[in-house]
C-alpha cells in the first residue's frame, strides 16, 4: 500500500477522494474532512509550509499508520494558502478489510496531523487582530492516546 499524500492550494472534493479509496478488498472506508472554523470572528486562516519537508512528515505519519493497521489504501490531502471559514482544509481517508482498522487509522492520522505536521497557521480576525496558532493542549492529549499501542 502506497499512501496518496498531497499538499495543495486547490480545493478538493471529499466524495471523489472517498471514491478513490474503494479498491478491491476494501470492506470499510473511514474519512475525515476538516473545515476552517470561524470562531471568535475569524475571517481567514493562512497556512504555510516548507515543500518537501511537509510531505516527508505526512509520509512518516502515513507509514506509521500502515504499520499499526491493515490498510488497503490511505489518502491525506492538506491544503495550504489562504482559506476562509467553511472551506475544506484537510481530508484523511483510510480503507481496510474491516471497519476497526479504517476508523482507528483515520483517527490516528488526523490526531498526528494536528500536532506534528509542519504547517504554520496564521489567523486573521474581523477586528484586525492576527497571530500564529500554537498546538492546543487537547490536540496533544488526543495524540498521546496512540502512544501506548
Amino acid at each position: 500500500m502506497t499512501p496518496d499524500i498531497r499538499v495543495q492550494k486547490e480545493v478538493f472534493d471529499p466524495a471523489a477522494e472517498s471514491a478513490g479509496l474503494a479498491i478491491d478488498g476494501a470492506g470499510a472506508i473511514a474519512t475525515f474532512t476538516g473545515l476552517v472554523r470561524g470562531d471568535g470572528g475569524l475571517v481567514a486562516l493562512e497556512l504555510e509550509h516548507y515543500p518537501g519537508m511537509t510531505e516527508d512528515a505526512l509520509r512518516r505519519i502515513a507509514e506509521d499508520a500502515a504499520r499499526r493497521w491493515a490498510l488497503s489504501a490511505l489518502t491525506i490531502v492538506h491544503r495550504v494558502g489562504r482559506m476562509v471559514p467553511g472551506e475544506r482544509i484537510v481530508f484523511v481517508g483510510a480503507a481496510s478489510r474491516h471497519r476497526g482498522d479504517a476508523i482507528d487509522a483515520m483517527h490516528f492520522v488526523i490526531d498526528w496531523l494536528k500536532t506534528d505536521a509542519p504547517f504554520w497557521k496564521r489567523e486573521e480576525f474581523a477586528d484586525g487582530r492576527s497571530g500564529w496558532v500554537e498546538a492546543r493542549a487537547d490536540d496533544i492529549e488526543q495524540r498521546g492516546r496512540w502512544s501506548g499501542q
